[in-house]
């Protein structure tokens, strides 16, 4: 039966700063309490509670830590971590080889592909008609793609290649929101625009849908900005809103847009658009943006095994139109080349921002105008409605031997004389007093 630490712990967020104010990684800190480095991260983040020995160990290495007032970095010598049991350098030594040597191991156990994967900065291709700048503001060479190193690729993701860093509280609480999500907006829409491009082929609808996940990625902000990946969540908003069916029905939606000038990119384009919309998905944020087999699959809401399936389908039915792109990378670099060639251009984030607010205003008007009009048709339904049942007449009914009613005939000869007498004779009673003026 395990216990927690007697020792009060401080919260998830202090432990980290308590560790980096030491200088000390998670290896190192791991090495001491007699842990892995993923059971630190795991206290750390706060999804595992310390427990047992270790916890109490962790527990007094975290207030050994507090209670310093300066952490000055290892030496050659035996390290004191201010546990009452230390362990000997050796000892420690010997952890600490133990955990890079297993560290080593799990990353030469990876594929290739998965640690090239989403690693490396992007590289604009020599060949392409539209180059891109650069993320670090520089120039970049123009070489071929065999003269590419290591893990470089030409991608259309809106984030870096390699992955960023966890954030803490004091720098998301050091922009105020419109600057957050300015800065987002300005990092996210230019690349999220040229890949709604490639899934729907229009460049209205695209900036439309940007302009939209971006909208409601403002009117669920403080959602967004605790979120582990804002560009996820608004690239999965902006691609569900991009491939909705019911933009069949809209107007303007039914007139194609002008095709690309080229005639290869038109083949390529016309292909895309005659995936399904599921492989078209699976395909642009594998073969485009450069995620992952698991991302991919998690953010198209399908297994790894479909996922897989959907992209193996779309690469043969772009190779049985297409042979020159059955190579995984030229398909990448002629991807990027057809979303490059195309001016399309975002509204400013305040405009964004303005929209979002208004469409919000209109929606809260119309709902409380609604609200209103149906409480009223509520009320004067009450009020009119009768308050007991009344039955309905019934319809008349046809009665059978009644004789049908006659018109009176003429007058016989002793009704006619006795008429007459009645008319001669005056009326019995008392005389009619009439008034005397004296």
């Amino acid at each position: 039966m395990t216990q927690s630490p007697a020792l009060p712990l401080p919260p998830p967020k202090e432990r980290r700063r308590l560790r980096e104010a030491a200088s000390l990684t998670r290896a190192q800190l791991a090495s001491r309490v007699g842990v892995t480095g993923e059971t630190v991260r795991g206290w750390e983040t706060g999804r595992v509670t310390p427990r047992g020995r270790k916890g109490e160990k962790y527990a007094k290495l975290l207030n050994s830590l507090g209670d310093e007032p300066e952490v000055t970095p290892p030496q050659d010598g035996p390290v004191d971590d201010g546990t009452p049991e230390p362990a000997p350098p050796a000892a420690v030594s010997r952890r600490t080889t133990r955990a890079r040597r297993k560290a080593a191991a799990d990353d030469r156990k990876r594929p290739p592909a998965a640690k090239d994967r989403g690693r490396g900065p992007a590289t604009v291709p020599a060949h392409s008609r539209t180059p891109a700048p650069h993320h670090s503001g520089t120039a970049v060479p123009h070489h071929s793609r065999t003269a590419l190193p290591h893990g470089h690729r030409v991608i259309l993701t809106e984030r870096r290649r390699t992955t960023p860093p966890h954030r803490p509280d004091d720098a998301i609480t050091a922009l105020t929101p419109d600057q957050a999500f300015d800065a987002l907006y300005a990092f996210c829409a230019p690349a999220l625009v040229r890949q709604t491009y490639l899934l729907t082929g229009r460049r209205e609808l695209a900036r439309e849908s940007v302009e939209r996940a971006f909208q409601i990625a403002w009117q669920r902000w403080p959602e967004v900005a605790r979120d582990r990946d804002p560009a996820g969540w608004v690239r999965a908003v902006a691609y569900e809103y991009a491939l909705s069916p019911w933009h069949r029905i809209r107007l303007r939606h039914r007139h194609p847009e002008p095709p690309p000038a080229d005639a290869f990119d038109r083949a390529l384009m016309d292909t895309l658009l005659q995936l399904p919309p599921s492989y078209r998905r699976t395909l642009v944020l594998y073969d485009g943006v450069g995620l992952g087999l698991p991302e991919t699959a998690a953010e198209t809401e399908a297994s790894t095994r479909a996922a897989v399936n959907r992209l193996a389908h779309a690469r043969e039915a772009l190779a049985e139109r297409l042979p020159e792109l059955a190579d995984p990378e030229t398909l990448h670099w002629r991807l990027v080349e057809l979303a490059s060639t195309e001016r399309l251009r975002a509204a400013k984030p305040p405009v964004v921002r303005k929209g979002g607010e208004r469409r919000a205003r209109f929606w809260t008007r119309a709902a409380i105008a609604f609200t209103v009009a149906l409480i009223g048709t509520t009320a004067l339904t009450v009020r009119t409605a009768p308050t007991h049942y009344e039955p309905p007449v019934p319809a008349g009914e046809t009665v059978q031997g009644v004789p049908p009613p006659v018109a009176p005939g003429p007058l016989s000869e002793s009704e006619q004389k006795l008429r007459a007498k009645l008319r001669k004779e005056e009326q019995k009673g008392p005389e009619r007093l009439l008034p005397q003026l004296r």
